[in-house]
């Protein structure tokens, strides 16, 4: 017989998802069979797949030893093998903001094992005593929003179970604002202007194709842009998203014949090369939380604006 106590991280979860979590190599199927026979108890008693833990809540169980995984040693832990080094914009007890340069990945991928943004971050965390997965049951600290790799902007890192799932519903909810810069290639004769078309994802290919009216497969696509600086045949500019599809604002802007410097996929290769141009001159650099429902113990973000502190490309046009 082994138990656990449901931590503060750990409570308002559905027993299936806890254990789901915690017990990596329990088979599902397996796992039902021990709650249906009361192999794993809840305060003692028979409990139900569906049943949502609180914090002080102990679970029993009367199952097989080797499906307790034996506590990692620090040298085990691969987070630990990532740099610590974070350029922050904001933290608190909850979350943490942060600038993400082009070229490093959010999550671990098949080429990059070890060094990423969220691996960073629970470095970072453990350092300083606010992470220790041997404390934790199911919970470890995790990204709201994603980034691609080579685009940089502000990245949310939730420090608390309580502080992912109301940041997961604000971002589910359109509730945070983002605003992005970015140099595309021309002059644009409309300074300021919303575009709407359509959006088409090819999986294969992973790019999109923009068309002017609906068709099957497609969807709707809202971009506002303002012109802020024009230099050298180029314009920086200031994108807000109404509808957030993946490749968007590089491939809306293309469509219109004003693809984003460096842009590899959508743009010009010529004149990428032309300025020297490793990464794709796309910057998410302001975050505005705009709750407009109860955001519980995140409300004290509640209208708060933070923009990170530099944007690589802002160098190749004139101060503004």
């Amino acid at each position: 017989m082994r138990t656990i106590t449901v931590g503060p991280n750990d409570a308002g979860q559905r027993l299936d998802k806890f254990l789901t979590k915690h017990f990596t190599t329990l088979p599902q199927s397996l796992m039902y069979k021990y709650i249906r026979k009361k192999c794993i108890k809840l305060n003692g008693k028979k409990c139900d797949i569906s049943t949502r833990l609180c914090e002080g809540d102990v679970l029993t169980f009367f199952i097989k030893d080797e499906f307790f995984e034996e506590p990692a040693s620090k040298q085990q832990y691969d987070f630990l093998k990532a740099p610590a080094k974070l350029d922050i914009v904001y933290e608190d007890d909850n979350i943490m903001l942060l600038n993400k340069k082009p070229g490093l990945i959010v999550h671990p991928d098949e080429n990059y094992h070890f060094d990423s943004l969220i691996a960073r971050v629970q470095h970072y965390l453990y350092d300083k005593g606010e992470y220790d997965p041997q404390k934790e049951n199911s919970f470890a600290p995790a990204l709201v929003n994603r980034i691609d790799r080579n685009t940089g902007g502000i990245v949310i890192a939730a420090k608390t179970a309580a502080a992912l799932r109301i940041l997961n519903q604000k971002l589910k909810d359109r509730e945070l604002e983002k605003t992005y810069l970015c140099a595309a290639v021309g002059i644009f004769d409309r300074k300021e202007a919303l575009l709407v078309d359509y959006l088409e994802k090819n999986e294969k290919q992973n790019k999109v194709y923009i068309f002017s009216k609906q068709k099957e497969g497609s969807k709707i696509i809202k971009t506002r842009y303002r012109v802020l600086a024009e230099k050298d045949g180029l314009s920086l500019l200031e994108v807000d998203l109404l509808t957030g599809r993946t490749h968007q604002i590089r491939a809306h802007l293309a469509y219109y014949g004003h693809p984003l410097l460096g842009d590899g996929k959508y743009g010009k290769n010529e004149i990428n090369r032309r300025y020297g141009c490793k990464w794709q001159a796309l910057y998410s650099n302001k975050l505005k939380f705009s709750f407009t429902t109860d955001a519980e113990e995140l409300e004290y973000l509640n209208g708060r604006c933070f923009t990170a502190p530099e944007v690589w490309f802002t160098e190749l046009f004139d101060r503004i």
